[in-house]
């Protein structure tokens, strides 16, 4: 049971009520798993469509005199191009600090018609952290809102699109690409949805008050290929898609080469820097990173969880595992690590050290699952 002290999203009273098995995130009272179980999630989100209490993610708005305004603040602290987004866009990127390392990661979307404003995600465990690094870094032209008073929460797998659209018929969410991010009426709920997710599947992450998410939570659990999905299930689906989880493959010692994440950062920030850590960046994008984050196959039946050695051919120790766990889609243990770039290279013959005992591994390319994200 949570106690005094533990935050509870808007939802809680629905989770209890649906039989969750509740436990501590990020401050949180936050749903584990369901009656179910944690596989039978996990593939329902994969076959049908599962729905996400995200509602403990910080979500706030960046507001200026116009969009170069807004652009160039963040500009200053993400390593990624904002003056490019266009309305109705998304982008992923990082919140860095002067070496470099990852404060967070964050989505940053361009709302259409508001020329001065950006839409932020940042994780729960970090927020307190990023908003008071962004408000201590804004010029005087811009000013971050805290939007304290949305819920979020993520309709992901192949059925979402249809779910949503049985809801909403006219809503025009099957037109919506794959980070597209626009208001949305959705019946009678006013919302803000994305085209995103963090479970590999296609799916859409909608944020609205907080006080109107019960209602529209139970509608879309009214539709019979809807279930409800724990912190266990969308942890095995983000670790099959190969996405990371700051805590875990993100940290203030890591830069997004090493995370593999240079795919996030445009050209013209590459070459124009400008952001904290950008010689270590771009040195790093010139002549590759000392250490990788990479795939890993355990062989056997056994997993590597996190804090597991890794060891090269030879023995000698080259990284560490982050995340671990078994792949339900997969149907084997999967693993996501650091390690030295010599070896890095995939088919890479690695041991880990699990529970005492030498377990032989190979990198892996990521993702473990394909991506199904709607590309239009």
């Amino acid at each position: 049971m949570a106690d005094s002290a533990t935050l509870k999203t808007p939802l809680h009273a629905l989770h209890v009520e649906l039989g969750a098995r509740m436990g501590p995130f990020a401050g949180y009272d936050m749903p584990i798993q369901y009656a179910s179980g944690i596989l039978a999630e996990h593939l329902h989100a994969r076959s049908h469509a599962g729905l996400f209490d995200v509602s403990h993610m910080g979500q706030a708005e960046l507001v200026g005199p116009d969009h170069a305004a807004v652009a160039a603040a963040l500009e200053r602290l993400c390593p990624a191009d904002f003056l490019a987004l266009a309305p109705g866009r998304q982008r992923y990127s990082q919140l860095l600090n002067a070496e470099g390392g990852i404060i967070d990661d964050l989505m940053v979307s361009r709302p259409p018609g508001a020329d001065g404003k950006l839409n932020l995600v940042v994780n729960a465990a970090r927020k307190a952290v990023d908003f008071e690094v962004l408000e201590a870094n804004l010029p005087s032209s811009v000013r971050l809102n805290r939007l304290d008073r949305l819920a979020l929460v993520a309709l992901q797998g192949p059925a979402a699109v249809h779910v949503l659209q049985r809801l909403a018929p006219a809503s025009g969410v099957s037109a919506m690409s794959f980070m597209a991010a626009r208001p949305v009426q959705l019946g009678r709920f006013a919302a803000f949805v994305s085209r995103s997710g963090y479970t590999g599947e296609d799916g859409f992450e909608i944020a609205l008050p907080a006080d109107e998410v019960d209602a529209f939570a139970r509608r879309l659990l009214a539709d019979p290929e809807v279930a409800p999905i724990g912190l266990g299930a969308r942890d095995s689906l983000r670790l099959e898609a190969g996405l990371c989880l700051y805590g875990h493959e993100l940290d203030e010692t890591i830069d997004p080469i090493e995370a593999d994440l240079a795919w996030s950062i445009q050209k013209r920030r590459r070459v124009e820097g400008g952001f904290p850590g950008a010689a270590r960046i771009q040195a790093a994008l010139a002549s590759g990173p000392a250490r990788r984050r990479v795939g890993i196959r355990p062989d056997g039946r056994a997993p590597a969880r996190d804090g597991a050695e890794i060891f090269d051919a030879a023995g000698a120790p080259v990284g560490v595992v982050t995340s671990g766990g078994f792949g339900p889609s997969v149907g084997q243990p999967i693993a996501m690590g650091y390690v030295a770039s010599p070896a890095a290279a995939l088919g890479t013959a690695l041991s880990l050290m699990v529970r005492g005992r030498s377990l032989a591994a190979k990198v892996s390319p990521l993702p473990f699952h394909p991506h199904a994200y709607h590309r239009g």
